[in-house]
């Protein structure tokens, strides 16, 4: 039985059959190229300390902030979107055009092959979320409660209102764009990752959900299927 201060691991992934992975950039990158495409790897992700920064986005996303310099890929691009409905401000519904490439990649990886990946980073990533602050955490649980956050964020066919909260000081930010806040406190007191599909539009955000679901099964299938 696990000692009483330490949490029981809900969601166990089997790394048995799994040939580990190196911290070196270069074998992570053959890892990931092997599964997106070395040219999606190359402009869009981040290889250099690609456990930490995996761990970290994925602790964030289910809380407040998730600070883009810990991510393990680049930013979105272009500025966020919005327009005018009568005296408001209201995300447009050509912002989700900046997410079609990250939608993409995630609708045509093979998650059963993403999931292999996963395996055989886990060590890794293990000891990287014991080196952000949490030795007695399992990972994998915690993917696990993040995505269930992400499927239970609320489905808002409707334009969202949005606005810039007021910038104080004489320095004003060279990207105003990305302090834009929801006008509904509900919606803006949702988690990083919740607010971030919001921001993506309905129909990505649907497209987003059947993938999430999925790689939530596999994660938790116990031994790995094939």
């Amino acid at each position: 039985m696990p000692a009483a201060s330490e949490p029981t691991i809900r969601h166990p992934i089997d790394v048995s059959s799994a040939t580990p992975l190196s911290a070196a950039p270069l074998d992570v990158e053959a890892a990931l190229s092997e599964l997106f495409g070395r040219k999606a790897v190359l402009s869009m992700f981040l290889l250099e300390d690609f456990p930490r920064r995996f761990v970290a986005t994925v602790d964030n996303l289910g809380r407040s902030h998730a600070p883009a310099r810990l991510w393990p890929v680049n930013p979105v691009g272009g500025r966020f979107i919005v327009e005018k409905q009568g005296t408001a401000e209201v995300i447009s519904a050509d912002n989700g055009q900046r997410y079609t490439p990250y939608v993409m990649l995630i609708e045509t990886v093979d998650l059963r092959q993403a999931v292999e990946v996963y395996r055989r980073l886990y060590p890794l990533l293990q000891q990287a979320y014991a080196d952000i602050g949490y030795p007695k955490r399992y990972f994998n649980d915690r993917l696990v409660d993040v995505i269930d956050q992400l499927l239970a964020t609320p489905d808002i066919d409707g334009q969202v209102k949005v606005h810039l909260p007021t910038i104080n000081g004489p320095v004003q930010p060279e990207r105003p764009w990305v302090l834009y806040e929801f006008d509904d406190p509900d919606l803006q007191s949702l988690s990083a990752g919740q607010r971030t599909l919001l921001r993506m539009g309905p129909v990505n955000e649907r497209r987003v959900k059947v993938r999430l679901a999925e790689l939530r099964r596999l994660v938790t299938a116990g031994k790995q299927q094939r």
